[in-house]
């Protein structure tokens, strides 16, 4: 998988993209573990990104949503047994 970021809010600790492989948009969100710092991506659609990508503030509540796990049907990735936490 290929994550190209289009738009990244460090404030509010996560970005927005594409993953080039499948054309899928994503909202992304800084991870940790004991071993690695990484993210975890997560499908937007094609409506979201459009909103996002004109106010990032308008992707904060999705990305607390993903910060608390509520969103993990919407992983790209599933993670591994060590995931991590959000940082």
């Amino acid at each position: 998988m290929k994550f190209r970021n289009l738009c990244i809010s460090n404030p509010l600790r996560f970005a927005i993209g594409i993953e080039e492989d499948s054309g899928k948009y994503y909202l992304s969100i800084p991870v940790s573990n004991q071993l690695v710092d990484y993210e975890e991506y997560y499908e937007i659609s094609d409506t979201e990104f459009k909103l996002f990508e004109k106010n990032l503030e308008d992707a904060r509540v999705l990305a607390d949503r993903c910060k608390k796990r509520l969103e993990d049907f919407r992983l790209l990735q599933k993670p591994g047994k060590m995931r991590g936490i959000p940082t």
